[in-house]
């Protein structure tokens, strides 16, 4: 027996006693409705009662928490920050989505290295930082996901590099759970949830930072 095989068998043995004509959830089309309504979904959508401006204010805290470093600008400011970033790191070239918006790379002059398909592994290592922008961040869990959108680009990109620059608009792009941003993102898409910097720890629980993505994470907090 397959790992599939014994996966569809322990869903088919958890529906065994929910009635097959059981009907679909309401805005919720597609799908096995036996299975919609066979799980619980009187989870908690959101731990506390925040404002808008707490809720940001505890995203910059869980992205602290996880080795990120925050920085917080205005859109007018975020050309400059981008630059110093990348003078502060020594960056000769970058790596841009091809929706990335042009303001943003403005004031900076490193060599622009763009998303291709053709690009091997060896090209991209040889890029110092990539700058690209989020399809949604989750203030209580410090996550940053990016979905592949225009401005995010293939997912490799932000994975061999050495240094993710992430922008972040306070607040669209601001929620304050898992859930909430369950509701805003695309399954078909090619999701990538960061949370920090690439870290992983041996069994003496030593700690090693840019194994698997970028040892460095920056998260720009924009507002408009």
């Amino acid at each position: 027996m397959s790992s599939r095989e014994r996966v569809l068998g322990r869903v088919r043995r958890a529906l065994a006693d929910v009635p097959r004509d059981t009907p679909p959830v309401p805005g919720r089309p597609g799908g096995d409705p036996r299975y919609e309504r066979a799980v619980a979904r009187d989870y908690l959508r959101e731990h506390g009662d925040r404002t808008v401006a707490q809720t940001v204010d505890l995203l910059a805290e869980n992205l602290a928490d996880y080795r990120a470093i925050v920085h917080r600008a205005t859109s007018g400011e975020l050309p400059h920050l981008i630059m110093r970033l990348l003078a502060e790191r020594g960056s000769q070239h970058v790596l841009v989505p091809p929706g990335l918006p042009p303001e943003w790379m403005s004031a900076a002059d490193p060599v622009r290295v763009h998303d291709r398909a053709v690009s091997t592994s060896r090209e991209l290592d040889g890029v110092e930082s990539v700058v690209t922008g989020c399809a949604v961040a989750i203030a209580e869990t410090g996550t940053i996901v990016l979905d592949g959108s225009p401005d995010q680009g293939r997912r490799r990109i932000t994975l061999v590099p050495d240094h993710h620059i992430c922008v972040v608009r306070v607040p669209g792009q601001v929620v304050a759970s898992v859930p909430q941003a369950l509701e805003r993102l695309d399954p078909a898409r090619p999701l990538t949830w960061i949370s920090g910097p690439s870290a992983t720890s041996d069994i003496e629980l030593d700690r090693v930072e840019g194994v698997h993505g970028p040892r460095t994470l920056e998260v720009a907090l924009v507002t408009d």
